[in-house]
């Protein structure tokens, strides 16, 4: 293909960072190199903790001792090695590229898994060092996250699978908010987050520059605004660290790129900052080196916030890196180099303050730069990154309502000075000035900003106590399921009239913020499927609903009844035979269902000590016919399934 036919040069890329010096230039020649270099695959092992444990045992086991005396031709193979910083090993690097792992046969069966595992989401093709930033975001199970670019959706993943962390409750208290401005790339949202069946994410479709207030019922029924523990700001960038992924980047750079993105990045920032809580942090992300983009968007956010925000020093133990850099040049289309903004003529007027060093060496060094982490590609064998961890101790000095009263609830309707306002009246006594178009901050009122849906998503409508379906569900569910506490009110579907198919259970703050903005955000998809209506062709059946497998570990906790035990030797059996006749299965598995009446249940495997050989819970959706049983589940999850239980596939 073409990308082999690339020059891997470039005059330009070459002048401008030997010149920017934001390396050691020692090891120019050493960078260069490393960057015409094809990147190793890498991939992750995803999902929540006691799963992906299982598996990388099963896939060390299974997979890796094979490789270790291969030798394709005359050269021996190196097996893949899982990545020093990442936690649990759940990370892993290996040199075999496509070709090899389909031709030679003992890798075939490692490839086949590799396959089998990524289309049911539990391995994760993802770049080294895209997987930094929700690691240094610190997310506990109760926070509220924002990711505000998040699309196609991997570091989002990582943020879920942390908000899950907490084993013992299916149902996370925090939440995860997925960003993207890109309607169609929210889908590639849907797809990634999906997998991962959390009721505590929402999708939603809007201008991160521009993102909405949030508004949420507090416990005596005010109207709050929504601010948020942990942001990601991994903002759209020029991509000049991605040149050994994306080999066009070697043709196609030059230097105008970065002072196009600048401004975007730079309101994207301060946007996130204004809607972090105070003491929250915000990761700030690019996959660019270029200190336009990154340290110019940083300083200049900072110097702007007067003192409300600060750099905080963090790190990953075995990650190497370089630290943020205090001085930089800004150049123009020309090839001009500037130190100051004061040298910039009037008529390059896309050159803004902001690309600056926003003050002399003291305002520099009491900005600590030096915190933000530059990954450059010869010190691990990755892509080039940037990465910067801010923390919020105050509100910005523009935040009036928020200063007065930072606990104090808001009133809805919003009062007639935006936020917008209230940042150019800060700015208007500080030089130099702001951008207007930087400064395009929260939207005015909500009564006029109500937004005109150009696209149609289905409805989310939550059951109501005078729904039908409601009663339906409430007594069923009690007396067949047995389920006492779960909470009914939190179960939506996806349309207004008709039968209702499929129903999707929420956390009690994604319902929350549903219920209070669905006319001001734009929420493409949510919830996690719990229920869907059986093909009831015998009338014999006590409940008309069937559980999902999707749905499985948020309901199970709750359900005191049709929970049947179950032993490795019947899980295999069902997993490979589709509907075994009970004379096939283990006699205690057959004197458990004895009694049960027909229908939906779950079959749950738990290990019976630390030393068994499959160590974690499996929940598996079942059906209970009246001569077999049999499971409900799609093809990837049998396979995913069956690697579990440690069973060639």
């Amino acid at each position: 293909g073409h990308y082999k036919d690339i020059k891997k040069e470039n005059e330009k890329y070459e002048h401008y960072y030997k010149e920017q010096k934001c390396f050691d230039i020692s090891q120019f020649e050493e960078f260069l190199n490393a960057m015409k270099q094809p990147l190793p695959a890498v991939f992750r092992i995803t999902g929540y903790k006691r799963h992906a444990k299982q598996l990388l045992k099963n896939m060390k086991r299974n997979h890796f001792e094979d490789l270790t005396e291969l030798k394709i031709g005359d050269d021996t193979v190196k097996p893949p090695v899982p990545l020093s910083w990442y936690p649990d090993d759940l990370a892993w690097q290996t040199d075999l590229n496509r070709g090899q792992i389909r031709k030679v046969p003992q890798l075939q069966n490692f490839h086949t898994f590799l396959i089998a595992e990524s289309e049911s989401g539990h391995i994760t093709r993802q770049e080294a060092v895209s997987m930094i930033p929700p690691l240094l975001l610190d997310v506990h199970s109760h926070h509220k996250v924002l990711d505000m670019c998040a699309a196609p959706g991997s570091k989002t993943a990582q943020i879920v699978e942390l908000l899950h962390r907490d084993e013992n409750n299916s149902i996370p208290e925090g939440i995860c908010v997925a960003n993207d401005k890109d309607n169609k790339r929210c889908y590639m949202l849907v797809h990634q987050i999906g997998r991962l069946h959390s009721p505590s994410t929402l999708i939603v479709n809007h201008d991160a520059s521009n993102f909405p207030e949030i508004f949420i019922k507090n416990d005596d029924g005010k109207d709050i605004l929504l601010r948020y523990d942990r942001i990601l700001c991994d903002v759209p960038c020029s991509g000049d660290g991605t040149m050994r992924k994306n080999t066009d980047v070697w043709v196609k750079w030059n230097q105008a790129n970065a002072i196009y993105l600048h401004r975007t990045q730079y309101r994207i920032l301060l946007r996130g900052l204004e809607l972090l809580a105070s003491g929250g942090q915000l990761v700030y992300s690019t996959c660019s080196l270029n200190p336009i983009e990154d340290e110019a968007v940083v300083a200049a956010a900072i110097h702007h916030c007067g003192g409300a925000v600060e750099l905080v020093s963090v790190s990953l133990p075995g990650l190497k890196w370089s630290p943020g850099v205090s001085s930089w040049r800004v150049m123009d289309s020309d090839m001009n180099w500037y130190d100051t903004h004061d040298q910039v003529p009037e008529k390059k007027k896309n050159i803004s303050y902001s690309m600056f060093p926003p003050g002399g060496q003291d305002v520099m060094e009491a900005m600590h730069l030096e915190r933000c982490m530059r990954l450059l590609p010869h010190q691990q064998d990755t892509g080039g990154f940037f990465v910067a961890v801010l923390r919020k101790k105050k509100p910005l000095p523009w935040q009036k309502d928020e200063l007065k009263c930072e606990a104090e609830v808001v009133e809805k309707s919003g009062s007639e000075t935006t936020a917008e306002t209230d940042l150019l009246a800060y700015l208007k006594d500080k030089q130099p000035p702001l951008t207007t178009s930087a400064s395009n901050r929260q939207a005015p009122p909500r009564k006029k900003r109500k937004w005109e849906p150009g696209f149609k998503e289905d409805p989310f409508v939550f059951l109501t106590s005078e729904d039908e379906l409601f009663l339906c569900i409430y007594l069923l569910s009690r007396s067949f399921f047995g389920l006492k506490d779960f909470p009914v009110n939190q179960i939506l579907s996806r349309t207004t009239n008709g039968k209702k198919k499929q129903l999707y259970f929420v956390s009690k703050l994604v319902k929350n913020i549903i219920e209070n903005n669905i006319n001001y955000v734009k929420v493409i998809n949510t919830g996690v499927r719990v229920f869907s209506r059986s093909a009831n062709t015998q009338n014999d059946l006590e409940c008309e609903f069937r559980l999902v497998q999707d749905g499985s570990e948020c309901i199970e906790p709750f359900m005191s009844a049709r929970v049947i035990p179950i032993k490795i030797c019947d899980v295999t059996k069902f997993l490979l035979e589709d509907q075994p006749k009970y004379d096939e299965l283990s006699e205690e598995l057959r004197d458990n269902l004895k009694n049960l009446a027909p229908g939906s249940m779950i079959y749950k495997y738990e290990p019976e000590n630390e030393n068994a050989d499959v160590g974690c819970e499996l929940l598996l959706c079942g059906w209970k016919g009246t001569f077999s049983s049999r499971l409900y589940m799609n093809n990837h999850e049998r396979m995913h399934f069956l690697n579990m239980v440690g069973v060639p596939v």
